[in-house]
């Protein structure tokens, strides 16, 4: 789909659709068995309660305002530009830079590149930044983005990158900075992530990373698009 194909959709009923990122980490990728991180989301949660999930969340105003370790690959930049669904989506940067947050509060994993902070953090963003790290796009492949479908209680425009463990600064079995937001962090083969308590997209996602372990990434990335009155599959590239 190029960028003439391009849609906004303004949601009048239920919940607003928020942009979102999500990280999909890959420990031993080119080893015979390699396991994914997953985590547990809480009994509570309003956005599937007890599922087993990857890191992610929303993208902060503060996300989009960060200067990036490096430019933004074009070709990444024009794929995360395809197709906007919310009235005001946030830049390649911001999206980039809240897969990486998302992965560090909810993980406690830091993906970046050792460089100086360009001037002061923001509070959410404090304790990465003291790490010595800058957001770098580089870490992250672009493989899958869904919408949640109406009728939920929380919908989303969420992107999935791919991350391999390899990048993580530090020890990869160390969630001690982590949030509470997600239980039972733990690295588990990627056939065996199947047998877990796994939202329907997640499953859909861990195939995609699969294949992109096994062939490269595809050239085109695929979008489950439930922003309107129909579900529609599309391919963005």
């Amino acid at each position: 789909m190029g960028a003439a194909d391009a849609r906004v959709f303004i949601v009048t009923e239920g919940p607003a659709i928020r942009d979102a990122a999500t990280v999909v980490v890959i420990r031993d990728a080119d080893g015979p068995r390699p396991r994914v991180l997953m985590g547990q989301r809480g009994a509570g949660a309003a956005f599937m309660p007890n599922k087993f999930v990857f890191p992610g969340g929303a993208v902060d105003a503060s996300d989009c305002a960060l200067a990036l370790a490096r430019g933004v690959e074009p070709r990444l930049r024009d794929l995360l530009t395809l197709s906007p669904v919310t009235a005001a989506p946030p830049p390649p940067e911001g999206l980039i830079a809240a897969a990486i947050r998302e992965l560090w509060e909810e993980a406690g994993l830091a993906l970046g590149a050792p460089a100086p902070w360009a001037g002061t953090p923001p509070p959410d963003w404090a304790a990465y930044a003291a790490r010595g790290l800058v957001p770098d796009p580089a870490m992250l492949t672009y493989i899958f983005r869904a919408v949640t479908p109406p009728g939920r209680p929380r919908r989303f425009d969420a992107r999935f990158f791919l991350a391999r463990a390899e990048d993580v600064m530090g020890d990869p079995d160390d969630f001690s900075a982590a949030c509470d937001e997600l239980s039972h962090l733990h690295w588990i083969a990627l056939g065996e992530a199947r047998r877990l308590d796994l939202p329907f997209i997640t499953e859909v996602v861990l195939a995609e990373a699969e294949a992109a372990l096994t062939d490269g990434p595809a050239d085109q990335v695929p979008f489950f698009d439930n922003s309107g009155a129909t579900s529609v599959f599309r391919r963005l590239g």
